[in-house]
């Protein structure tokens, strides 16, 4: 099993996102100081309450991070003995949207056969300049294919499982979304499983990211995704209170 750094998830949020908490620190230096110089006022009494939201968006958003990506179960993959059930695969598809932390491991868990990784990542639908910080860092490994996420390089009912991992909600559109569920239902075998694990924009989710949760999908509307696309749920489960696991099948 290939090791992660103790920090590294945390550390990816940050150097991938970083003009965010620049700002962050910038306002708090600005609100800090204007807080001390008019302290007993209206306005330092309000900077004061600026400078408490940004250290609580620091803290609190780097301190979940680092909870959910570096000392949770989410990249230990316990979780994965449930959504696998108790079938053996042979053959796995592993999609990603540009960037790819996890799919070696994945493969070195579950021993497949045979292993195919999808990049889905496309300019035009995913312009956010966080995914471009991450593919220049760290471009798709050798052996991944590209294609979109209607159209994937394999036949019908090829796979075994298909996995989902922190990835889909980067197709912005509802449409989108079933298509990519649509196509996983074609190539996978029948009464077989897609794996699912998405942040929510959820109360969780709120409390931790701040507005950046509106970045994520809400569980109805993964629901209404993959029910429009012909996939049933068979389990759902928190691997932590920020990241939900969905087990679909192909009926």
């Amino acid at each position: 099993m290939r090791k992660r750094g103790r920090w590294q998830g945390m550390w990816t949020i940050v150097r991938f996102n970083w003009p965010f908490y620049a700002v962050a620190l910038v306002s708090l230096v600005i609100c800090g100081t204007g807080a001390v110089c008019w302290w007993g006022s209206f306005a330092g009494w309000a900077l004061g309450l600026v400078c408490g939201g940004v250290v609580y968006f620091l803290i609190g958003s780097l301190g979940v991070a680092h909870f959910i990506y570096d000392r949770s179960d989410l990249y230990r993959f316990g979780w994965l003995v449930r959504a696998l059930g108790e079938k053996r695969v042979r053959r796995g598809i592993f999609c990603h949207s540009g960037f790819d932390e996890v799919s070696a491991m994945v493969r070195e868990m579950i021993s497949p056969g045979q292993w195919l990784v999808i990049d889905h990542y496309d300019e035009a639908l995913m312009g956010e300049p966080s995914i471009r910080r991450a593919r220049r860092a760290f471009p798709p490994d050798g052996g991944t294919v590209a294609a979109g996420f209607d159209r994937w390089p394999a036949d019908d009912g090829w796979a075994d499982v298909i996995f989902g991992i922190l990835a889909v909600h980067e197709l912005r559109e509802h449409a989108e979304r079933v298509g990519w569920f649509r196509e996983a239902g074609r190539c996978l075998v029948d009464g077989r499983r897609v794996i699912l694990v998405e942040h929510l924009r959820d109360v969780p989710n709120l409390l931790a990211f701040g507005p950046g949760f509106l970045h994520f999908h809400s569980r109805e509307a993964w629901k209404k995704c993959w029910e429009e696309a012909g996939l049933v749920r068979v389990d759902e489960f928190g691997i932590t209170p920020w990241v939900r696991c969905f087990v679909l099948e192909k009926r």
